[in-house]
């Protein structure tokens, strides 16, 4: 069995990338109090639309871009359901999710086997030539290091500004909140458009860099690994990296198990990363008055402002 361990953990990066831009988005958005279920649907959404705006403008930023406002969208729909009409989260999130697979077929229709403009990777003033450390650290593309400079400002966010105390608030206790004047509609509906760009960009870095193509349900899952990742992290913004990196560890270590013709079935292998997270959430999960106390205590429910 051959794997290098240089391209093993670079290629994990590469793969933990989209889960982390969602997972990220996720985090301020429950944070907020909302619980929302259509990460994969918003993923699937701006891996499409990235694709094509990249595609048609030979432009990966613009796809980025076109990605994010993309997924911000799809989630304005499930804000204005959840938090005007105020349907059921869970029941919306999940047909935004069937909505987004949906239109994604049909948007992506006649964009199958077309090659994405590549994306160029950052210099670093040469660091990427060092032995060992600069394929893993210093060879990626802008995104990759953006994923971790979002994390950077969603910590500083959530514990340092006025901003974050106010969008913690909401989520601690929305009634509360509303009582000492802050608009808990406006913030959530902000703070969900955020998830949904975040969402869009890390359905676009599946299309456009991690795969390069377009495939028809291509994120195969991430949005719910994401959601699972969350909880995971215990809606702290560094422990996020943490739970990405992990799954993409194991997805890539599954995917070159593969290659390399390991004897197991194909479909245990598969199967793995999807194992290894649940296992995860089942550990995490073993002390309930822990995981209590760390969730935010409005997460999930319904706030209608009072006369």
């Amino acid at each position: 069995m051959d794997i290098s361990i240089v391209s093993l953990l670079a290629t994990l990066i590469v793969a933990a990338t989209p889960i982390l831009l969602a997972a990220t988005g996720e985090l301020i958005v429950e944070k907020s109090g909302v619980l929302n279920l259509g990460v994969e649907g918003m993923m699937i959404i701006g891996a499409i639309c990235g694709f094509i705006a990249a595609v048609n403008t030979d432009s990966p930023l613009i796809g980025f871009i076109v990605a994010a406002l993309a997924g911000a969208a799809l989630s304005l729909l499930f804000a204005v359901l959840t938090q005007y009409l105020l349907a059921n989260q869970v029941a919306s999130g999940l047909a935004l999710t069937l909505f987004g697979l949906g239109l994604s077929a049909l948007l992506g229709h006649g964009y199958s086997g077309i090659k994405p403009p590549s994306s160029p990777k950052m210099e670093w003033f040469g660091m990427a030539e060092l032995p060992v450390v600069g394929p893993i650290f210093f060879n990626h593309d802008m995104m990759v290091y953006f994923s971790i400079f979002l994390v950077l400002v969603v910590w500083l966010f959530l514990k340092f500004t006025r901003g974050g105390l106010i969008l913690r608030a909401v989520g601690e206790n929305h009634e509360a909140a509303h009582a000492l004047g802050y608009k808990v509609i406006r913030i959530r509906i902000l703070a969900i458009m955020f998830g949904g760009s975040c969402a869009g960009m890390g359905g676009a870095y599946l299309s456009l860099v991690r795969v390069p193509q377009w495939t028809e349900g291509m994120t195969a899952g991430a949005g719910w690994i994401a959601l699972a990742i969350v909880v995971f992290a215990s809606w702290k913004p560094w422990r996020l990296i943490l739970g990405a990196y992990l799954f993409g560890g194991v997805t890539i270590l599954q995917l070159n198990l593969q290659a390399n013709g390991f004897d197991m079935p194909v479909s245990y292998l598969s199967m793995a990363p999807y194992l290894v997270t649940i296992v995860v959430l089942v550990i995490m999960s073993a002390d309930r008055r822990r995981a209590s106390l760390n969730a935010p205590a409005s997460l999930g429910k319904i706030f209608h402002a009072s006369s």
